[in-house]
C-alpha cells in the first residue's frame, strides 16, 4: 500500500484523518477569551471544560493505540468531572487549590501529547505550527492553574499591594509573564509565587526559541532524521 505525506506532515494511509491543530488553537484563544469575561467558580467550570475537549482532541491526533487512549480519556474525564463537581459545590480555598492543582496536570499533559506528535511530524506545515503555538498557549494556562493554586493554598496573598488575585489578574499575570513583557502593575509577594514567575518566563522564553522558531525556520521542508543517509545509501 502506497503512502503519502498528507497534510499534517506525516506519512499516512488514505483513511486517516490530518491532524487539525488549527481548530485546537482556535479552542484555545476562545477559552482566553472566555477565562477574561467570566469570574470565580463559573469561569474555572467553563475553562475546565475547554481544556478537557482540548486533551481529547490531542489524544486524538496522537495515535496512541486505542486501549490507551480509551483509558486515558475514561479516566480523564471521570476525574475532570469530579473536580467540577466539588468546585461548583464546595467553596473552601483547599478544594479550589487541589481543583487548581488537577488543571495544571491535565493541560501539563496535554502539552506533552501536543509536543509529542508535532516533533513526528516530518514536514513542517501550517498544522504543524498551528500545533506548536498551541502547545505555547497550554504552557500559559499551567501557569495560570500553578498561580492560581499558590492563591488558594499558600500563606499570605500572592499579589504585593494588596492587589486581588482574581482569575483575571492571575491570567493576565501568567500571560504578561510568560511573554517576558514586565508592566510591573503585578508583582508576587512572597517566595512560592517569585518562584513560580521565574519558571514562568524560562518556559516561555525557552518554549519559544527551541521549538516554535526552530519550526517557524524549517516552514514547508522535510525534516531529516537520523538514519536517512543510512536508508539513502543502502
Amino acid at each position: 500500500m502506497s503512502l503519502a505525506h498528507g497534510r499534517n506532515g506525516l506519512r499516512s494511509g488514505p483513511g486517516e484523518r490530518p491532524d487539525r491543530y488549527g481548530m485546537m488553537f482556535a479552542l484555545l484563544l476562545a477559552s482566553f477569551l472566555v477565562a477574561g469575561v467570566l469570574d470565580g467558580r463559573l469561569a474555572r467550570l467553563v475553562t475546565l471544560s475547554f481544556y478537557v475537549f482540548v486533551l481529547v482532541l490531542a489524544l486524538r491526533f496522537a495515535r496512541l493505540p486505542a486501549r490507551t487512549r480509551r483509558w486515558l480519556r475514561r479516566t480523564l474525564l471521570a476525574g475532570s468531572a469530579v473536580v467540577a463537581v466539588l468546585v461548583a459545590v464546595l467553596h473552601e480555598d483547599v478544594v479550589q487549590g487541589l481543583a487548581a492543582l488537577w488543571t495544571a496536570g491535565l493541560l501539563l499533559l496535554t502539552v506533552f501529547v501536543v509536543v509529542g506528535r508535532i516533533l513526528r511530524h516530518r514536514v513542517v506545515t501550517m498544522q504543524t505550527i498551528f500545533g506548536a503555538l498551541s502547545a505555547y498557549l497550554l504552557v500559559g494556562f499551567v501557569f495560570v492553574a500553578l498561580f492560581t493554586a499558590v492563591a488558594k493554598l499558600a500563606p499570605g496573598p500572592l499579589f504585593a499591594g494588596g492587589e486581588p488575585a482574581d482569575g483575571d489578574s492571575i491570567q493576565y499575570f501568567a500571560f504578561i509573564t510568560l511573554t517576558t513583557t514586565g508592566y510591573g502593575d503585578l508583582t508576587p509577594a512572597g517566595a512560592p509565587g517569585r518562584s513560580l514567575a521565574v519558571l514562568d518566563a524560562l518556559c516561555g522564553q525557552i518554549f519559544l526559541v527551541t521549538l516554535v522558531a526552530r519550526l517557524v525556520s524549517v516552514f514547508g521542508t522535510e525534516r531529516r532524521r537520523p538514519g536517512d543517509d543510512v536508508a539513502a545509501g543502502g
